[in-house]
């Protein structure tokens, strides 16, 4: 399967309990699969993938394959502290059913750029799934470089490139690296649209859990390169990329998801949205709905 287009990081539904909401896990996929998204990351940090027990990971990745059907790629978080642990969570990944694996640089321990080549060639070469590298200094402290990933892109194991990063000059960077096999993606909704019209392949979202026509309606125009009509929805989505930030991901992200019946909270260390953003999640909700039934009827016109 190619990476392209609409892919949602998927928030985690859990129940007021603290255990997994499996009802909502299958009907997040399932509204996921009716509003055209693309792929899904099952148990990245959107999903809070360091709050998961093995067993539970295997019951999110499980029902995922089983819900998508072989219709859209399902990529898994495996990305780890150390590259054995990683390879180690490549290969649960792949005995799970994954199509392919979503690896982050190993957060906290800051590898070297010859560390960080020499962890990925071991992944992609024992992990058994096809990888896509995923770059987020913001939460990891570390910064895969293009010309790191310059060395990477033409191993036959190593598919495409999560980049979270949003100045345009490193997107460019890796667009130069861009061909067929390799897909750039970026890891950042409020620049996604740009770089697709700059020739990104397509976006891994944060905000498609909540709005799955809408950011796929934002990848098809920004793909197509209609830039004034980027322009426009963009426009109408900066107050939710805004509140998107308002506090760590996934928190924002699941506020709105749980306005609309997907789940009852976090895990800790992560906390609820905090009192003074309520009523902004109360009012974004609405507008959430306005949006979606916006892309629908745009959809049926197209």
């Amino acid at each position: 399967m190619h990476l392209s287009g609409s892919i949602t990081a998927l928030a985690t539904p859990f129940l007021a309990s603290g255990e997994l909401d499996l009802q909502a896990w299958r009907a997040l996929l399932q509204q996921q699969i009716d509003g055209g998204t693309q792929g899904v990351v099952v148990a990245g940090s959107t999903g809070e993938a360091a709050a998961l027990s093995d067993e539970e990971y295997d019951t999110l990745l499980r029902i995922a394959v089983e819900e998508v059907r072989g219709r859209i790629p399902v990529l898994a978080g495996t990305g780890q502290m150390n590259t054995a642990r990683t390879i180690a969570a490549t290969r649960r990944a792949e005995a799970g059913g994954a199509q392919f694996a979503l690896v982050v640089t190993p957060p906290y321990v800051r590898p070297t750029q010859a560390g960080l080549l020499a962890h990925y060639r071991a992944v992609a070469d024992q992990g058994g799934l096809p990888v896509v590298l995923y770059n987020v200094p913001g939460r990891t402290g570390c910064d895969l470089l293009p010309e790191t990933v310059a060395a990477l892109v033409d191993h036959p194991g190593i598919v495409g490139i999560k980049e979270a990063r949003a100045e345009p000059e490193r997107m460019a960077a890796l667009l130069a690296l861009r061909r067929d096999g390799f897909a750039i993606l970026s890891g950042d909704d409020p620049t996604a649209g740009r770089a697709m019209l700059a020739g990104a392949d397509g976006l891994i979202s944060v905000g498609s859990n909540a709005l799955p026509r809408t950011f796929r309606r934002l990848c098809d125009l920004a793909r197509a390169g209609r830039a004034d009509a980027v322009a426009a929805l963009d426009a109408q989505l900066q107050e939710i990329y805004g509140f998107l930030g308002v506090e760590s991901n996934p928190i924002p992200v699941k506020a709105l998801l749980q306005r609309a019946g997907f789940g009852q909270g976090l895990r800790l260390p992560l906390l609820p949205l905090s009192a003074p953003h309520i009523a902004t999640a109360d009012r974004l909700a609405t507008l959430v709905q306005v949006l979606e039934a916006q892309s629908s009827r745009d959809d049926l016109a197209a």
